[in-house]
């Protein structure tokens, strides 16, 4: 297994990840170290050093029902959630990000005139499709549950009219930072309608390791009756983890809907729950 600077290689937690989540609280670190072919002490200490917790704590993260303890917990008011506006930064772990949005007239023109890179670059959570533009990174999409091929079709849907140019090397020192191989500013930049960049402007809102409620966003936009809508354009956030649509939760402590799968979600909510306590 090759290892990075940190200590672990993307593959590798992907697959840790998974085995963890499926072996329930009965199962042993041995026998979790042996279905990835390595010693119990050299699996913990990898896992624990991405994860900042061991594999038994984060398998805790991973439960279906932490999502009820995390709006228990760590449910946040909007109103008294870190801003970060659109000339503002957002702190999300050692990563700086900055925004700023297409205009309507732009976007309703389906992203005529852009040049889209892309690129597929590992991840913990799966193959991630990376997406920019020569003002920050406008998509990102995981293909553990879809594949890549929708995964691709999904976000080149969004801007039918844009020119795509595959070229993952302008996009690495952003997709870098993005997950966690190194402190940066990444830029982002929104290519949405009005009423979704509002809602994706309420959750860059949402600390990491904390979550909200559909209903709290439609407050924190000035709609609260707006919650079927807010849903849908939570749904449609084309800059996954970055704009973190993960947090987002039913009232009842249900984790809703996710674009990229359950799974992804789960872990996503985990890591981050996992890196707040470390």
């Amino acid at each position: 297994m090759q290892q990075d600077a940190q200590g672990y290689h993307f593959d590798f937690m992907r697959r840790a990840i998974a085995e963890v989540d499926a072996a329930g609280p009965g199962v042993s670190l041995e026998a979790l170290a042996g279905r990835l072919n390595m010693s119990p002490a050299h699996f913990q200490r990898v896992f624990s050093r991405w994860a900042g917790v061991s594999p038994k704590r984060f398998q805790q993260y991973l439960a279906l029902g932490h999502a009820k303890a995390l709006l228990d917990e760590r449910f946040t008011t909007l109103e008294t959630a870190h801003e970060a506006g659109l000339s503002g930064t957002g702190r999300l772990h050692d990563l700086f990000l900055r925004w700023e949005a297409m205009s309507p007239g732009e976007y309703s023109r389906g992203g005529d005139g852009l040049v889209i890179r892309w690129g597929w670059f590992d991840s913990p959570f799966g193959p991630a499709l990376m997406m920019g533009t020569d003002k920050g990174l406008c998509g990102i999409a995981f293909s553990a549950e879809s594949g890549e091929a929708e995964a691709m079709r999904d976000l080149r849907a969004r801007w039918p009219a844009a020119r795509y140019v595959e070229d993952p090397a302008m996009l690495a020192d952003w997709t870098a930072a993005a997950f966690g191989q190194a402190q940066g500013d990444v830029p982002l930049f929104l290519i949405g309608a009005p009423f979704q960049i509002k809602v994706w402007e309420a959750l860059m809102r949402i600390p990491s390791g904390h979550v909200t409620s559909y209903s709290e966003i439609a407050k924190a936009i000035g709609n609260p009756r707006a919650v079927r809508a807010v849903g849908t354009a939570v749904g449609r956030n084309p800059i996954s983890l970055l704009i973190p649509c993960h947090r987002a939760l039913r009232k009842s402590g249900g984790l809703g809907g996710y674009h990229w799968g359950l799974p992804v979600k789960r872990a996503i909510l985990a890591w981050e729950s996992a890196r707040l306590e470390a």
